[in-house]
């Protein structure tokens, strides 16, 4: 196997398992909408809010995808296997953990949603709690960049 191949399937799985996450994240939530709406359409905008966030943690893996674009110009060329094992590292780490991230941040915006659903004022706080776990996706793909920076 080359080292460009490696390399590859760090971007993949960065990119497929953060996706995965928010896609999950995202629909656990949008689930948790739909029966809120069934109690109180009037909180459809704080729904909307709770629901959209955890689709971030896809976005910061298709940043990812950008971060490591420096290595692009290497994959064509001349990649060692210390740069491959960097770009597959940190595709792994991202991808992971915004897995992960985005389905609990869905769990956390899904139980805010139903309180809401049921009438508490809780749009605000809720949004600050499904926060913390994203912090963790920021903060891989931040580690992701630095990875990079290190070994070109």
């Amino acid at each position: 196997m080359e080292p460009i191949v490696l390399a590859y399937i760090g971007i993949g799985l960065m990119v497929g398992l953060a996706g995965t996450g928010s896609a999950f994240g995202c629909s656990i939530a949008g689930s948790a909408s739909v029966g809120a709406m069934k109690k109180n359409a009037d909180g459809f905008g704080s729904y909307l809010l709770l629901t959209a966030l955890p689709g971030s943690q896809g976005l910061y893996g298709f940043a990812g995808y950008f971060l490591m674009s420096n290595f692009f110009g290497l994959l064509t060329t001349d990649i060692t296997w210390l740069q491959a094992g960097a770009v597959f590292g940190s595709g792994l780490a991202v991808g992971l953990v915004g897995l992960l991230s985005a389905i609990r941040q869905g769990q956390v915006c899904a139980n805010g949603i139903a309180a809401i659903g049921s009438g508490h004022d809780l749009a605000g706080k809720t949004l600050i709690l499904a926060v913390f776990p994203e912090l963790y996706a920021i903060i891989s793909l931040a580690a992701a960049y630095m990875i990079g920076s290190g070994v070109i």
